[in-house]
């Protein structure tokens, strides 16, 4: 067998009742006082520097150093000092933590300030479980001895028994009657008799506490609390009574909990603090499950309606339909990757090495980890609130929809129809959880971070848990109508709209359609100011660029579903569909002239009457300028709206973040006398980005007919190409143009690239080929959008059919194709100089000149 080293306290009674310590050793002493650490902390450090040991103390407490510095020079001892900030935040505090073991070497004797501590700064025993558990393993592993203290009553049950599982040594010490008093609860490895009795430590060693009546007399002395609330929730506690104070004696406690839920600095975590009052953060922290922030999301959507109800008290009782959310703390994500084994690969996933390899490794992790029983629990209360009623379960990220960084569809958000059996519906819950939790490891969104320099951030996860909005309508539910709200409008497709009233994004049913570009449909676009008049009729019928299909979920098959607009439209809607839908009158009038008047006539989704006849569109645009006015930034809301028999409305604003947006930028002056024959292209309107003059230095074109001809894997190896010129033509002025829609999910439409593949653009082109099926589709309100908007990059729809439209494909292809120059050792797939042509034109001085104001485009 092989011989263990002993190593002692410094406490001869201490050796004598624990058996001296063991390599590995992580001890944690349960104390009442600062000074009761300092005594054992002191024995400690002089056995460890009298037997030439290495020692590592690591200070963070808001007290006088633990270790006298001055002492161990004196001895000559080999030791190392480390002054940390707890207030970094948990990962940032447990990582640098980490980083300080790993440049040590091996079987080092380490000393942490009480662990207690770290509550002051992160307000949470789930928190400070956490930090245990990921660090005490690794000390073990090295084989390192390592002092650790907690106060005694100041943290739940449930935080000591997860420190309890881990650690190889729990003392309780006590100090009474100028005495201390040894008591083991748990030594590894380690048995004798009397081993877990209590034992006064004396100056020759130790004495045993046997008898009844001894004992009883010692803990009858010592205040035992058997039920202990979080720290957080003490802060809570203690807020309540301040709720019919004075503001200014309300202040600091408020303070105290927007610090706790939101955050310190951002310019969110100000307008918080403007409007929120104290009652407003006690409720948020009521429906709160775990602790931590809330998250952007959140944030956003409470603060949003916050100032709605503030600053509009009469519209908001009237028209804001309520909430009734509740909301997963960023400290339930950690203790999730912490429990699940997933820490070490979460540190690894840091570093510029494991960034990529060690999330999808990480990812596994999240999708099939398992929940702490305390988070099991709260989780079950919430779903019995709900009831069978559909939610959502949606991301809530720390730097989610904030000022710079939307993360606009980085992150899943998941429908629960919330149909079956208690145990079934809290089976999917979980299942959406780990859902969300795994997109934060997403190829998609790690890019996002990484090239938005974030990838050093810390990014939690919170979730924003949020009652549908909608009503049952036969088998199925789903609200009236639902979109997406800018501010600003800079898709104006003529020179009279006025971009400053904002735009709207709507459909029929879920707002999924309205957030993402949706392949064979188009939403309505609503330019706020005259929001009657239909855009993009010029394109063709109006039936081919309307919705044709609607999200609903099915509550008989207890899923999300996708159906056409026709099978709604007999659906009991308990309004009038005609808010929504109209006939086709342009089909009604060619089948009165072709002799098929019996032919049933189908509806548009058009909007005709809401936009018309009620004051519906006017409500958003009073909404977004209230909230635009008050962000002093413009803003980005998605919304639903429900309507009674009466056609009275509700709107519920589920999100507000700002918006993303280039201002319309100084006149540009167009070159004069340019032959449209010469242009590369020039366009009348559907342009993005404002005024602009963009110098062209490379084209790449995807050609239309020998994409259509390939196979549907080779259109995802050209998709794969164009991301690799993406990477080579970085900063260089690069113009991307090709057929249909870029980013599509169906290859048939346009390249399905991800927006990465594209993200170094200066400017992005659509080009249309309406005879072949492929068309652009003008997404502003899109998650697409908001990409291509934070990447400041300039987008164009070419629509051929259109007499103000020119595009020249063969000057463009007149030039030499450099492809395989540019691609050559970059990759080892096939080349595709035939449908990939990329044009040198630096020698040309091509720029693309924009103006909002007169709609002109050209690109020469």
């Amino acid at each position: 067998m092989e011989s263990i080293e002993f190593i002692s306290t410094g406490i001869k009674g201490a050796d004598e009742v624990i058996e001296t310590l063991y390599p590995g050793d992580n001890i944690i002493w349960q104390v009442d006082s600062f000074e009761a650490y300092s005594f054992v902390v002191k024995q400690f450090v002089r056995q460890a520097a009298a037997d030439k040991r290495r020692l590592v103390y690591l200070h963070f407490g808001c007290h006088a150093p633990l270790v006298d510095e001055d002492a161990l020079n004196t001895a000559n001892a080999d030791f190392k000092v480390h002054t940390l900030d707890a207030t970094m935040g948990f990962e940032s505090f447990t990582s640098r933590v980490y980083q300080i073991i790993s440049a040590e070497d091996k079987e080092t004797f380490f000393v942490f300030d009480c662990l207690s501590e770290l509550q002051e700064s992160w307000c949470s025993d789930l928190m400070t479980g956490n930090f245990f558990q990921v660090t005490c393993p690794y000390l073990q592993e090295r084989e390192d001895v390592t002092y650790f203290a907690l106060y005694r009553n100041a943290h739940t049950q449930d935080t000591i028994a997860r420190i309890r599982e881990v650690t190889q040594l729990l003392l309780n010490l006590y100090y009474i009657d100028s005495q201390y008093y040894l008591h083991p609860l748990k030594v590894w490895h380690r048995y004798s008799p009397v081993m877990f009795l209590p034992h006064l430590l004396t100056p020759d060693g130790s004495e045993c506490i046997t008898d009844s009546g001894s004992s009883a007399d010692l803990f009858s002395r010592l205040q035992i609390h058997t039920k202990k609330l979080d720290y957080w929730d003490v802060r809570f506690e203690e807020a309540k009574p301040y709720l019919n104070a004075p503001l200014q004696e309300q202040a600091y406690v408020k303070e105290n909990l927007l610090n706790l839920l939101i955050g310190k600095r951002s310019r969110i975590a100000s307008l918080s603090r403007d409007f929120f009052t104290l009652e407003d953060l006690i409720q948020i922290g009521s429906r709160e499950i775990g602790t931590g922030y809330i998250g952007g999301k959140s944030v956003g959507m409470l603060l949003a309606r916050k100032i709605l109800e503030t600053k509009n008290p009469d519209f908001y009782q009237e028209h804001m339909e309520r909430h009734d959310s509740y909301y997963i703390g960023s400290d339930v994500f950690y203790t999730y990757i912490v429990q699940n084994g997933g820490w070490r690969l979460r540190m690894q996933q840091k570093t510029g090495d494991g960034y990529f390899t060690a999330a999808e490794e990480l990812r596994k992790i999240l999708l099939t980890g398992h929940f702490p029983t305390t988070i099991k629990e709260q989780i079950m209360v919430m779903l019995e609130y709900y009831g069978q009623s559909p939610i959502i379960v949606r991301s809530s990220s720390l730097l989610e929809d904030n000022f710079g960084n939307a993360f606009a569809g980085k992150y899943d958000s998941f429908f629960c129809p919330n149909q079956g059996t208690p145990e079934e519906r809290y089976d999917a819950f979980l299942e959406a959880v780990r859902k969300v939790y795994a997109s934060t490891m997403s190829r998609e969104a790690l890019e996002y971070r990484l090239n938005r320099g974030l990838a050093d951030k810390d990014e939690q996860m919170a979730l924003l848990v949020q009652r549908v909005s909608g009503d049952y309508h036969g088998k199925y539910f789903f609200p009236h109508c639902a979109g997406v709200g800018n501010s600003s409008n800079l898709f104006v497709w003529d020179k009279n709209t006025d971009p400053s009233k904002g735009m709207l994004r709507l459909v029929f049913g879920m707002g999924t359609r309205a957030v993402d570009r949706v392949n064979s449909d188009y939403p309505r676009i609503v330019a706020l100011d005259k929001p009657e008049r239909p855009p993009l009729l010029a394109y063709g019928d109006e039936r081919k660029f309307s919705q044709h299909y609607v999200d609903v979920i099915n509550l008989e098959e207890n899923e999300f579903q996708t159906i056409p607009i026709e099978a709604v439209k007999e659906l009991p809607l308990k309004t009038n569909v005609r808010l929504f839908m109209e006939p086709d009158f342009e089909l009604a009038r060619y089948f009165r002239e072709t002799g098929h008047r019996s032919r049933k006539v189908p509806d548009i989704v058009s909007f005709t009457r809401l936009l018309r006849h009620t004051d519906f569109p006017k409500s958003l645009e009073n909404v977004l300028a209230v909230l635009s006015h008050t962000y002093d930034y413009p803003v980005d809301i998605e919304f639903t709206c429900n309507f009674d028999k009466q056609e009275h409305y509700r709107i519920s604003l589920l999100q507000c973040r700002p918006l993303q947006t280039k201002g319309l930028g100084r006149k540009i002056e167009f070159p004069k006398d340019v032959d449209k024959n010469e242009c590369y292209f020039s366009s009348k309107g559907n342009f993005m980005g404002g005024n602009v003059r963009l110098p062209v230095h490379y084209f790449i074109f995807v050609k239309i007919k020998p994409y259509l001809a390939l196979t549907e894997p080779q259109k995802y190896a050209i998709a794969n190409q164009i991301g690799t010129l993406n990477h080579i033509l970085k900063g260089k002025h690069a113009v991307l143009a090709g057929p249909g829609r870029w980013g599509t999910t169906t290859p048939a439409l346009g390249v399905p690239v991800r927006f990465t593949d594209l993200c170094n653009m200066n400017a992005i082109c659509e080009i249309s080929y309406e005879k072949l099926g492929l068309m652009p589709e003008l997404s502003y309100g899109s998650h697409f959008f908001q990409d291509i908007v934070e990447s400041n990059i300039f987008y164009i729809a070419l629509f051929q059919s259109e007499r103000d439209v020119t595009f020249n494909e063969e000057k463009l292809l007149g030039q030499k194709n450099i492809l395989e120059e540019l691609l050559s050792g970059s990759t080892e797939e096939e080349i595709y100089p035939d449908v990939i042509h990329v044009a040198d034109v630096r020698e040309e001085n091509i720029e693309i000149y924009s103006d909002i104001v007169t709609q002109r485009l050209i690109c020469t």
